[in-house]
């Protein structure tokens, strides 16, 4: 009976463990996900509180996470300033966001199809050299870009910044992975019903390629709102300017209106935040699927 007991009591030991370790491998990962949440979200909400200070309080030591006097002079300022037309650049930001987007959906998809699906002499030479464009660091194309945008006279316009990486060399890439896993019998069947290439391309593969574009549509978009090097290259207007741009020149050479600066960020995230709330279902749809076989 002794040794019955015993035996029984190990072999609790043994089925607890594993569950034991289970639980605190969990604890530790929630714990890790916490952390990486933490320093994820403090710059923003050292943003969102930095643009409710006052210029005394955003720049005292040590620094205050909650303001102490809540003031909206930061947003009144930015509203407010003749020389800082906050409206017109986030207009233009906008504009140019979705037509960059646009052109780079239509590129890379057009070019990702015939890739992907057609068999013709060089595709592969063609698509290593598109995928190895890829390793050239963007900076290299800044004087090019720039003499071409020059000789066209696009110069201080929105072209300058719509039409410059409109032929995405990661969409092309990108669309290539997910176009190169539909299944052949689709085609074939449409080939069959007697539809031609583009057809197809229109109204089977475009119609299945929901998750994929809009991913690519909310990566592009995000670069293009968040581009501050190029614009400052090919704008001289300050009219003109998008909003990363426009927001630097609140810089000042000796100072620097910190409250004006972090609300105009704040501003800025709006956009992005309502983007991503309208096609994270694509983009989680998308991920989910890569995953399936068959």
């Amino acid at each position: 009976m002794t040794t019955t007991v015993e035996r029984t009591g190990r072999a609790r030991t043994r089925t607890a463990s594993p569950a034991g370790r289970g639980v605190v491998g969990t604890l530790l990962l929630y714990a890790l996900l916490l952390i990486l949440s933490v320093l994820v979200l403090a710059p923003l909400l050292w943003m969102l509180s930095t643009s409710f200070k006052t210029t005394g309080d955003a720049t005292v030591l040590p620094p205050q996470w909650v303001p102490p006097e809540p003031t909206l002079e930061g947003y009144r300022t930015l509203f407010a300033d003749a020389q800082a037309p906050l409206l017109r650049w986030f207009g233009n930001s906008v504009l140019v966001g979705v037509l960059h987007t646009v052109l780079v959906l239509a590129t890379a998809s057009a070019a990702a199809y015939p890739l992907a699906r057609m068999r013709f002499p060089g595709r592969r030479v063609v698509f290593a050299v598109i995928v190895a464009t890829l390793f050239v660091p963007g900076f290299v194309f800044l004087m090019p870009n720039y003499l071409i945008v020059d000789g066209l006279g696009w110069l201080d316009t929105v072209w300058a910044l719509v039409i410059p990486g409109a032929a995405s060399a990661f969409g092309v890439f990108f669309l290539c992975q997910f176009f190169a896993g539909l299944p052949a019998a689709l085609e074939e069947a449409a080939l069959i019903d007697g539809a031609n290439r583009w057809q197809i391309f229109v109204r089977v593969v475009l119609p299945l390629s929901k998750a994929p574009l809009a991913t690519l549509g909310l990566l592009t978009f995000l670069a293009s709102w968040n581009d501050f090097l190029w614009p400052l290259y090919v704008l001289f207007n300050p009219s003109q300017l998008t909003l990363p741009a426009g927001l630097a020149t609140l810089r000042g050479a000796y100072a620097t209106d910190f409250p004006a600066v972090m609300a105009g960020a704040a501003v800025a995230s709006v956009p992005v935040l309502v983007l991503f709330a309208f096609v994270q279902r694509y983009v989680i749809a998308g991920v989910a699927r890569s995953g399936l076989k068959g």
